[in-house]
């Protein structure tokens, strides 16, 4: 097994992961918060659904039907 930090990685994908996941996390829970739906992670083994907080100064807005819903 290789214990070089992925940050040293040839790869540049590999190399580059790690802030594509965190980009990845951050635009997650940015939907969540719009369509106000829990985020769902397991944190030491146990799995925790976190609910957004609502953006300070935003309106009210109708969520977001489910797909399929003939809206």
């Amino acid at each position: 097994m290789n214990k070089q930090p992925i940050e040293q990685a040839r790869d540049a994908d590999l190399r580059l992961s790690h802030a594509a996941l965190r980009r990845a996390g951050l635009r997650a829970r940015e939907i969540a918060r719009q369509t106000g739906t829990a985020i769902v992670v397991s944190r030491h083994g146990v799995i925790e659904y976190l609910h957004p907080q609502p953006e300070l100064g935003s309106t009210a807005q109708e969520p977001i039907p489910p797909y399929g819903d003939p809206r």
